[in-house]
């Protein structure tokens, strides 16, 4: 199986093949320390999330950060987001989540891919994690690609 994504002028360009993982970003986030913890070295990370506010989705991504969960990476995809509006109009955050990713990602080496069409929204491919992947990010196409795996 193979999706493709409208290209995002904020992607990360690049390739990388791992085993896909992830999913709920609050759901990840409260499973940290858990038997239920994922292992994202040498894989592909997929999140997603809805009504939460920006700075929350700051807070998760710092914790990803600190715990080592985007260091190894061989890919990030970024799908669907329905951002929960500030409260108040004083209290906007100020930052997109392009934004917050690409600085918690700074520094790595791996293809980034904001708006794959994934999570919790019309437009939904349904992922298949556990399952060996590339990911393809160029400036006009996005792709992420099942991969056969080898028959012993």
């Amino acid at each position: 199986m193979k999706y493709t994504a409208v290209p995002n002028e904020k992607n990360k360009t690049g390739k990388g093949d791992g085993i896909l993982v992830g999913g709920n970003l609050k759901t990840l986030e409260s499973l940290a320390g858990s038997k239920s913890d994922i292992i994202t070295g040498g894989k592909i990370l997929f999140v997603e999330d809805t009504g939460e506010y920006m700075y929350s989705i700051d807070r998760m991504f710092w914790g990803l950060k600190r715990t080592g969960k985007l260091a190894n990476l061989n890919g990030l995809v970024i799908g669907g987001f329905k951002v929960k509006p500030d409260d108040s109009p004083d209290e906007v955050f100020g930052r997109t989540l392009q934004d917050i990713v690409l600085e918690k990602v700074s520094g790595y080496n791996y293809p980034v891919c904001f708006d794959f069409p994934a999570g919790h929204q019309k437009n939904n491919f349904a992922l298949k994690c556990g399952i060996r992947h590339r990911l393809e990010v160029k400036m006009d196409e996005v792709s992420l690609k099942e991969i056969e795996q080898e028959k012993n």
